[in-house]
């Protein structure tokens, strides 16, 4: 695509408006995407963009579905050695996690303000978990998994080793990140 578009054209691709329209997994990327350089009307401008994104109205299940195709995918293309656990890519890991926020966040971005604003996925979790969406106490447990996950994970690379480890030294973590999964996604 091009490597600059005009704030009208970005708009109307992001709001879906005309027949080339902005994916699901680009409105995911909406949840985390912040202005890094600019003006404050364009700070202003992006904003309204991006908040736009976020609470605009969606059917749950096929958001749902589409977020699950896309996880699918990425994981089918960061293949696990068989007994080791990913911190990132493995069911339970850090991808898990952040896709289960993106959809809390687009499913329910609309009636809950607070899950507006760019605050890091950590925050995020704790902010769902307090306000009910999600049972007691998984967004808590989710937010500590993902916190531990992220130091083995910046420890790993800072040392330049591997991300994966063997399967029961991150066990906690893991199922964390699966109860979060099945919380948000195999509920009704």
């Amino acid at each position: 695509g091009m490597l600059v578009t005009h704030f009208d054209a970005f708009a109307t691709y992001q709001e879906q408006r005309g027949s080339n329209t902005a994916w699901t997994w680009e409105h995911q990327a909406m949840t985390r995407a912040r202005l890094v350089l600019g003006t404050e009307a364009m700070r202003v401008r992006f904003e309204a963009i991006r908040l736009s994104v976020i609470t605009a109205p969606r059917e749950p299940a096929l958001l749902k579905s589409e977020i699950r195709v896309m996880r699918d995918r990425v994981r089918a293309a960061h293949a696990v050695k068989a007994g080791h656990f990913d911190v990132k890519h493995s069911p339970g890991g850090m991808m898990d996690t952040e896709f289960a926020v993106q959809y809390l966040v687009l499913a329910h971005g609309l009636t809950h303000p607070g899950l507006r604003a760019n605050r890091g996925n950590i925050a995020l979790l704790e902010h769902v978990q307090d306000c009910g969406l999600l049972p007691t106490p998984i967004g808590h447990a989710a937010a500590d998994a993902y916190r531990h996950l992220r130091q083995v994970q910046h420890r790993a690379r800072l040392d330049e080793l591997p991300t994966s480890v063997a399967d029961e030294s991150l066990l906690a973590q893991q199922q964390a990140g699966l109860a979060l999964w099945v919380a948000t996604f195999d509920k009704p």
